[in-house]
């Protein structure tokens, strides 16, 4: 018996589904959730690091910052919708102020 389902189709199916969900999650947000935005970032540091021959052991000399904060490409809620651009996030969290006020 072989399975005659094109994989590609099935892909695009469960992506349709996935991304139908999300949107949905987006503007439909729980009410009984705490709603706040948060991301994730990184700034880079250059560390030195100085040897002492004592303790055979690499000490933390200096650290020098080598770029700026920048605010992340995707961000996520506390009521778990992760992957949201900062345009679905705003529409996410006017959504739940909407919701709670009503």
């Amino acid at each position: 018996m072989s399975d005659e389902r094109d994989p590609e189709a099935t892909l695009d199916e469960w992506k349709e589904t996935m991304q139908a969900e999300h949107a949905e999650a987006i503007a439909n947000p729980d009410p009984d959730e705490d709603h706040h935005i948060e991301g994730v970032t990184q700034v880079s540091h250059r560390v030195t690091f100085e040897y002492d021959p004592d303790a055979d052991s690499l000490e933390r000399d200096e650290i020098e910052r080598v770029d700026e904060l920048t605010d992340p490409e995707l961000l996520s809620c506390a009521c778990d919708v992760r992957g949201m651009t900062p345009e679905e996030a705003r529409e996410h969290i006017r959504a739940a102020r909407e919701s709670a006020d009503e």
